[in-house]
């Protein structure tokens, strides 16, 4: 696991920390490492908090797309990174093995996830009202197949179809293994693409999948003129964007470093991540510059 993040800090685009200079009394106080999950939204979240987390003084390094929960989550435990932004309702299912799904109430499902990190040396801080959840996707020619308006519809014809998603959605609460559950689908094919990408679009609208796995502020939905189901029996829980953080590192940095990451989850909206996501997918942006871009705009870094 240490390589692997180690790793990921060599080819993964880490930001330089910020000289003495810039950050006054960082030589004496240790980095604060942001790691993101391998997808480009969650590096724009990383982005986000660093650049926000820096323009107050704070020596920070970001670890881009390091890699799925079962590898970050672990790391954060064992100190190998200092804070992830997180979606706390898959967090609490992940780290309760599915004991805890969470719920629409975002306050009752943050609790929830403050009770399961806490053995872990681990804290949640205050929830973003920004949220992205799973989607589950079809093209407009097989909803029209198929009769497809809501996930129940699925029941009848899934055996027939072949799903596509993350590597680990056969063993995830809200993708195949929630399906299951929940809706009783049982897919005749199952093959596992990149996590909400464009190789997971590009698979259904060539017709290599019937059924994807998106995310819910993906641009490429409304974009491609997609169809999200409806997700009828409550599958989905809240996943509000929460910055997940060990508590050694709150403790050393104090009240200011808590109210700095606060003061940026606070501001983001659903609208702004749908927003972020569009500049980095259609627009050709970097997650560093959308990141930029958009603290800029809420006047929480200056211009320069």
């Amino acid at each position: 696991m240490a390589c692997a993040i180690l790793l990921a800090s060599c080819t993964s685009g880490r930001s330089p920390s910020p000289s003495p200079a810039s950050s006054p009394g960082a030589a004496s106080k240790r980095v604060i490492t942001i790691a993101s999950f391998d997808f480009p939204e969650s590096e724009i979240l990383a982005q986000i908090y660093a650049q926000a987390l820096r323009a107050k003084g704070f020596p920070v390094e970001v670890l881009a797309s390091v890699g799925p929960r079962e590898l970050l989550q672990p790391a954060l435990q064992r100190g190998l990174v200092d804070l992830v932004p997180e979606y706390q309702g898959s967090a609490l299912a992940f780290l309760t093995l599915g004991r805890e799904r969470g719920s629409s109430d975002v306050m009752a499902t943050h609790r929830a996830l403050e009770d399961a990190l806490a053995p872990r040396g681990v804290i949640a801080l205050a929830p973003a009202p920004a949220q992205d959840a799973n989607a589950i996707v079809v093209t407009q020619e097989v909803a029209a197949r198929y009769g497809l308006r809501s996930i129940g519809d699925l029941e009848a014809v899934a055996p027939r179809l072949t799903f596509g998603g993350t590597p680990e959605c056969p063993h995830r609460d809200f993708c195949l293994l929630g399906l299951q559950r929940t809706y009783g689908l049982s897919f005749g094919h199952f093959i596992p693409l990149d996590t909400g990408g464009p190789l997971t679009r590009q698979a259904l609208e060539a017709h290599e999948i019937d059924v994807a796995l998106l995310f819910s502020t993906d641009p490429s939905i409304s974009e491609h003129r997609l169809v999200v189901l409806d997700d009828d029996r409550g599958l989905q829980p809240s996943e509000n964007v929460t910055p997940v953080v060990r508590r050694a590192t709150v403790e050393r940095y104090g009240a200011d470093f808590v109210a700095a990451v606060d003061g940026v989850s606070a501001a983001l909206t659903t609208a702004d991540l749908g927003s972020l996501d569009a500049l980095v997918a259609l627009e050709g942006g970097s997650p560093a510059a959308a990141a930029t871009r958009w603290l800029r705009s809420k006047s929480l870094v200056g211009a320069g």
